[in-house]
């Protein structure tokens, strides 16, 4: 019997989610964003770059048109097409790999691998987790950077909300929040009404929390050298003040 599929493998949540969590503001950030990446590993142009769960491409267009060598990974064939119209519209190239992150191998070493906008923390086991981690330590050059930018669990009781509703892509958004465990996940419930059909989906998942200091030393004991916990891309502390999580390692 073939494996059941988690449901970030299956196309059809992308092909429904994908246009809602990947709006115009979030494209919009892409350019400061990659700037913060280069700015944090010292990267000059030229430099070989892991996006691990590159998604549609929002950030390795940017890395690209930046003048650096970029390998976009994702599991899902039609974000890595859409990837690659973006790249072709922005006239730049993107090595595109259809690949799971829990096994994947490259003979490429890089220079800097990032997984960001809360691209972490989905798999049924935290073992999953450890190997993705696992997978892109092992992709890295001796010195390599790898950059981590995700909800955390500090962050995640600082900002809770049970729930909210807005109009986006032509559909009504409603989700609901609710806290799994002692703070150990965040189920998420998300609604979409078409505002033409009223035809509605909705889909639920949880997101494992890990805290700032377990993710650190979850790196660390993989053999990062170092692994540093901020509040943002402009090395902020990680306190009350967070906006985010960035985590910078080195390997």
């Amino acid at each position: 019997m073939a494996e059941k599929k988690q449901w970030f493998e299956k196309e059809s949540f992308w092909n429904n989610y994908g246009p809602i969590m990947f709006d115009a503001a979030r494209w919009a950030e892409a350019p400061a964003v990659a700037d913060s990446v280069c700015r944090i590993a010292g990267l000059k142009k030229g430099s070989a770059i892991l996006d691990a769960g590159c998604g549609p491409g929002r950030i390795s267009v940017e890395l690209a048109k930046m003048g650096h060598k970029v390998t976009g990974v994702d599991i899902i064939q039609s974000e890595l097409d859409a990837a690659k119209e973006s790249a072709e519209d922005e006239e730049v190239e993107l090595e595109l790999i259809k690949a799971d992150l829990r096994t994947f191998k490259s003979d490429k070493k890089f220079d800097c691998a990032v997984n960001l906008y809360t691209s972490f923390g989905y798999c049924a086991t935290i073992e999953e987790d450890v190997q993705i981690l696992k997978s892109i330590y092992d992709s890295l050059k001796d010195d390599g950077y790898f950059i981590l930018e995700n909800i955390s669990r500090e962050t995640a009781i600082l900002y809770f909300t049970e729930g909210e509703w807005f109009e986006r892509a032509g559909k009504t958004v409603l989700t609901e929040f609710k806290v799994e465990g002692a703070w150990e996940g965040l189920r998420s419930k998300w609604i979409l009404i078409d505002n033409k059909t009223g035809e509605r989906i909705e889909h639920q998942f949880v997101q494992r929390l890990y805290s700032g200091i377990e993710l650190k030393r979850l790196l660390t004991g993989i053999g990062f050298k170092s692994a540093e916990v901020y509040g943002d891309f402009d090395f902020s502390p990680y306190n009350e003040k967070a906006r985010t999580m960035v985590i910078v390692a080195r390997k």
